[in-house]
């Protein structure tokens, strides 16, 4: 068996100085069927590591639940980092950021009553307790002096930009160790004196995350750690989108340069991201300071490898600044595949609305709750109350998260964004029936005092100011929507090719491939919702941009007949969808 050690001044495998080159790379954001083949390729750019975060909420969507299977996998991952003869980071939080949804923490967590949020209260670490029992023995075994892969575990994530709470810490090391972990444990910090000294612990060696300045930036950590091996845990080499934003890039020359900076000063480091991958469903995350701001479905990053494995400029240019200090392999990744060009009519269609009226699984109160409160924790919960008929009235909602569409009598009457701090809409005169308000959890808040924050409508809704108290809720949470799709897949009413599309609804059909195969979905002309490509949520789309296209692994693909379904809130000017060559992105129009 190996050993991996901290030396005085560089890490130590087997007793020799040993520099990690590591890429992050998150088995949760990439089809497993390709998993080995982004490992592969991390490997020929010159990295001898992957890294990796565990998102808790992913293998734990329910209290009580945890799964470790398919795409949450993680045992499976590690074996093929193994296979490839690459070492690996683990980084299991149990708070990851990462742009994640809740930065990994899940959302039936904060259920109770003074539940605390990344601290050593007792109910948060109670749970943190049971996590970690049920995850580090999938870990552990793993180890480099086991015979496996996994040379580093990092506790928690940047915890001095959030609190210093150093019990919290302490105890996450003993976890750790009590469940296993015998290779080194370290943290992560932006490197300034707060973050550095409120995030460091006993028995955890100190990394910093920065993209830049790389001499200055490890002088600043070796202040505040005489001895160790320098490392920067996250060497940020693009950044992500939000929705309404513009889409990110930096040089791929500029890049590399930083990147020899780094090389030169003989630390070990991890490109944060080598390979982003892909929001699927509704696991992005958001930020919240002061502007509500929601990660789009692609996670690509700007990194070297790009959402679809196509090395880019960037790991050219990235290698080669490798090669310079270290053997790199010479094998290429080889060139980029174009995506096949072509259009599906859609050519069916069911209403929300018609589905809705029939959902056995309504809830009644009253009072109004939050979408939390009735296990709603990600995607969409809608809402009733009876509104008799009258004049004009004022509708007046405390807070909405994050998006509310609202209807009367199934009529859209207008939106009310968290994003723009809409609270007020006026509602026509004389319309009767239900008023319904469907919404959308746009992701929830991964980084900041926001995390843990409940979603749907939160607060009150009023009439002309008369509280409304009487309510009916419906979830539409990623698993009764999956359920939902495949039982509508092929049942609903036709469409004609130039129908317009009215939403809410969800729209479906077929198209057939020869053989599975990388694809990108492009639905010009439509307005915002999520596609599911046989049964697959491949994600969120939104004609605010800057993302226009989404990306289709073709693990979710087969030879044959492949069914899409369309869940479109507002409208459509045609059921057509077309499939284009690669990625795009365009300026936002809100």
């Amino acid at each position: 068996m190996s050993t991996f050690e901290i030396g005085a001044e560089h890490f130590l495998l087997n007793g020799s100085p040993y520099r990690v080159m590591a890429g992050a790379l998150h088995y949760f954001r990439v089809h497993p069927d390709q998993w080995a083949d982004r490992i592969h390729k991390a490997r020929l750019m010159g990295l001898n590591t992957i890294e990796t975060y565990i998102p808790w909420n992913a293998h734990s969507p329910r209290r009580g639940e945890f799964r470790a299977d398919g795409q949450l996998d993680v045992v499976a991952f590690l074996e093929l980092v193994a296979a490839e003869g690459m070492h690996a980071i683990v980084r299991p939080g149990p708070y990851i950021c990462a742009e994640w949804d809740n930065g990994g923490l899940p959302a039936w967590l904060f259920e109770g009553v003074g539940v605390g949020i990344r601290s050593s209260e007792p109910q948060y670490m109670a749970e943190v307790t049971r996590y970690l029992e049920q995850v580090l023995p999938l870990i552990a075994p793993l180890q480099i002096d086991r015979g496996g892969p996994v040379i580093l575990v990092q506790i928690e994530n940047e915890y001095g930009a959030y609190g210093s709470d150093t019990a919290y810490l302490t105890e996450l090391v003993r976890l750790n160790r009590a469940g296993g972990i015998t290779v080194p444990l370290t943290t992560i910090d932006q490197p300034t004196t707060q973050m550095l000294e409120n995030g460091r612990v006993d028995g955890a060696l100190m990394t910093a995350s920065f993209g830049s300045r790389s001499r200055e930036r490890l002088a600043t950590l070796r202040a505040h750690q005489s001895t160790g091996p320098l490392m920067c845990g996250e060497y940020w080499n693009g950044w992500f989108d939000f929705w309404g934003g513009y889409h990110h890039t930096t040089s791929a020359d500029e890049t590399a340069a930083d990147l020899r900076e780094l090389l030169a000063t003989g630390a070990s480091f991890s490109l944060y991201m080598f390979h982003g991958g892909t929001n699927f469903g509704f696991t992005n995350g958001a930020n919240d300071k002061g502007v509500y701001q929601p990660t789009v479905t692609s996670y690509d990053y700007d990194a070297p490898l790009a959402e679809n494995g196509d090395a880019t400029a960037k790991y050219y240019a990235m290698k080669q600044a490798i090669s310079e200090f270290h053997a790199v392999p010479e094998e290429s990744p080889g060139p980029p595949v174009e995506a096949p060009i072509f259009a599906v009519d859609l050519d069916w269609s069911v209403s929300l609305h018609d589905v809705a009226e029939t959902a056995p699984t309504w809830h009644h109160f009253e009072h109004l709750p939050t979408a939390d409160e009735v296990q709603s924790f990600d995607g969409f919960t809608l809402y009733r109350a009876a509104l008799a008929p009258g004049d004009s009235r004022m509708l007046r909602v405390e807070e909405v998260r994050d998006r509310a569409t609202v209807f009367v009598d199934r009529v859209a009457v207008g939106t009310l964004s968290r994003a723009a701090q809409e609270r007020l809409l006026a509602l026509p005169g004389g319309a009767a029936g239900w008023l319904q308000l469907l919404v959308e959890d746009q992701g929830r808040v991964n980084y900041g005092p926001r995390i843990g924050e409940a979603k749907g409508l939160i607060g009150s809704v009023s009439m002309n100011g008369q509280a409304l108290l009487e309510w009916d809720v419906l979830t539409l949470a990623s698993r009764d929507l999956d359920a939902l799709v495949a039982t509508l897949t092929g049942r609903g009413e036709p469409l004609g090719a130039l129908d317009a599309v009215a939403g809410p609804a969800f729209v479906g059909g077929s198209f057939t491939l020869d053989a599975p195969t990388d694809l990108y979905l492009n639905l010009d002309g439509w307005s915002k919702g999520s596609v599911w490509v046989n049964g697959f949520n491949i994600g969120r789309y939104w004609s605010a941009g800057p993302q226009l296209a989404l990306y289709v692994p073709r693990g979710a693909l087969v030879g044959g007949r492949n069914d899409i379904v369309v869940f479109e809130i507002h409208a459509a000017a045609s059921p057509r969808v077309g499939f284009v060559g690669g990625p795009q992105s365009g300026p936002s129009d809100v």
